[in-house]
């Protein structure tokens, strides 16, 4: 079925040697972006993931903070520029909940000029959704939902794709029970991992409201997840990290671990 997840960028907030988390999920037809990173990293992504940026029709943005959002009026200059251009067909959705409608259009209001700006509410849309709320990205069914942060309002989603695979995303803040009906038995978990448990003094997670590698294990055991993708990680230990969170992981969690890099693909099987 050609389904798959590009990871353009794995880290978290304050990273520099890897990009902040965003990916793309992509069916035969379609390509969902989720998030942005911190800046126009995104636009040097999407050209070494190979991907066009004519087939990237829809875009989810989970919550606010700079690390998510920044790149996405970057992506919205780009996509506008295209259309100027006639060098993109139809139109850009991108959908996320009201607190991101309006950072991402008093950001655009700020930042961009005219010529881009004139393609909002006419051929890029910036969409509002509500918890548990559906949305197709193509062939690609969405459903949102919030994470109750305890930081700022973030939502989640569950996917599923035309194969019936179902990927889960819990965003970037450790897991609220109130979402488990959303979540439990997908086929991918996809659950930050700030850093290892072992190492948790070091890089106090749980002071940042994130999760370890052996936290994201048990949970995905606990919600009878087949695949967990560890992501949104910190980036002191790129060299071993997809080692050590997979060992860690895997004490508690009997399914297949990724722990990938950016720009590693992840086929959905």
């Amino acid at each position: 079925m050609n389904e798959k997840i590009i990871m353009l960028g794995t880290g978290s907030a304050m990273v520099t040697d890897c990009y902040n988390t965003c990916f793309l999920l992509k069916s035969e037809n379609d390509c969902l972006l989720v998030d942005a990173g911190g800046g126009n990293g995104i636009l040097s992504a999407i050209k070494k993931s190979g991907v066009a940026w004519n087939s990237i029709k829809t875009m989810f943005i989970t919550h606010s903070h700079t690390d998510h959002i920044l790149g996405a009026v970057w992506v919205i200059r780009q996509i506008s520029a295209l259309m100027n251009s006639g060098k993109y067909d139809g139109n850009f959705n991108i959908y996320c909940h009201d607190e991101c409608v309006d950072s991402i259009t008093a950001i655009c209001n700020h930042t961009l000029a005219p010529k881009f700006l004139k393609n909002i509410n006419t051929k890029i849309f910036i969409n509002e959704v509500k918890d548990s709320e559906k949305q197709n990205a193509g062939s690609i069914r969405l459903t949102f939902f919030d994470i109750f942060s305890d930081k700022t309002k973030q939502f989640g989603f569950k996917a599923v794709f035309p194969s019936g695979k179902v990927l889960a995303c819990l965003g970037d803040e450790p897991f609220n029970e109130k979402c488990r009906n959303f979540v439990q038995n997908c086929d991918y978990l996809m659950c930050e991992a700030f850093c290892l448990y072992s190492q948790k003094d070091i890089f106090k997670p749980y002071e940042k409201f994130h999760s370890t590698a052996l936290d994201a294990g048990k949970l995905a055991e606990s919600l009878l997840a087949k695949n967990l993708i560890l992501y949104h990680t910190e980036d002191e230990t790129l060299q071993t990290r997809k080692r050590t969170y997979t060992s860690e992981a895997r004490t508690v969690f009997n399914g297949n671990i990724f722990v990938p890099d950016d720009f590693e693909v992840i086929d959905l099987k």
